[in-house]
């Protein structure tokens, strides 16, 4: 389960870009409830999703050279550094090198082998998000790859993520993990995009929020301006889930969880 008790390789952030901050907003909070703080004038239009003055996420502005608007998941590093290397070694590639910010800590953007792009946050002043796995936060990570075993090695050998195998109906799941813990520290896996029942072209990082109803959140996400690419489906043992884009068209999924429903 995804925690604040963060390991590294496990999630520690994550963040949207948008052409449109204040309608980024405006869908997020309306969906999530979350509230919005700037990071301040010199952050570059850069700010924090809050949830009852806890943390949840980033907000930016999106740009167009960068690629389209999209979630973007940060992995905990002791060494930003050293993990860039690690990725350029493994294949993949640098995309924006380490960067102090603002004492917060160290920020690298990089491209795994398959050039799915994801972040590394190295903590500084700040460890991460302040809340996890509870209804509006985010709760698992989830990698599309047509590769699920290069993809594995890749991230085993530049943020030590082991991997295990659970049977789901129709197949089997690659699962993640930090280096060294129990499978209850599992917070994402891996899986074809050809059976994620969703037609997708490059591959990518899709990170998942708990919801307290999957089927009103789906309802909200599309009176708000959001579109369903695959429509609330209950999967045995896990929960009932959907996956969706917010109005830029950022993809990301919502869960409510089979642990909670229990």
């Amino acid at each position: 389960m995804l925690t604040t008790r963060f390991a590294d390789g496990a999630p520690n952030w994550t963040d949207v870009s948008s052409p449109d901050i204040d309608g980024a907003r405006s869908f997020y909070g309306g969906l999530f409830g979350w509230q919005y703080r700037s990071a301040g004038p010199d952050a570059g239009g850069y700010g924090f999703f809050q949830l009852a003055g806890r943390t949840v996420a980033g907000l930016g502005p999106n740009d167009p050279q960068q690629g389209p608007p999209a979630w973007t998941v940060y992995f905990r590093s002791a060494d930003a550094g050293a993990t860039a290397e690690a990725a350029e070694q493994a294949h993949g590639r640098v995309l924006a090198p380490p960067m102090d910010v603002m004492g917060q800590g160290h920020l690298a953007i990089l491209a795994d082998k398959a050039g799915v792009p994801f972040g590394i946050w190295q903590p500084g002043r700040t460890e991460g998000f302040e809340v996890a796995s509870e209804p509006g936060s985010l709760c698992w990570v989830e990698l599309y790859t047509p590769d699920v075993a290069a993809g594995a090695a890749f991230y085993h050998r530049v943020l030590g993520l082991e991997t295990s195998s659970v049977a789901l109906p129709g197949g089997t799941y690659t699962c993640l993990s930090p280096a060294g813990a129990d499978e209850d520290a599992m917070f994402g896996g891996i899986m074809s995009p050809a059976d994620s029942g969703v037609a997708d072209g490059a591959p990518y990082w899709l990170p998942y929020f708990e919801v307290e109803d999957a089927d009103a959140t789906v309802g909200r996400a599309e009176q708000l301006g959001g579109a369903i690419r695959r429509p609330a489906t209950t999967v045995a043992g896990v929960g009932r889930t959907a996956q969706l884009t917010d109005p830029y068209g950022a993809r990301f999924a919502v869960i409510r969880s089979a642990s909670r429903q229990g």
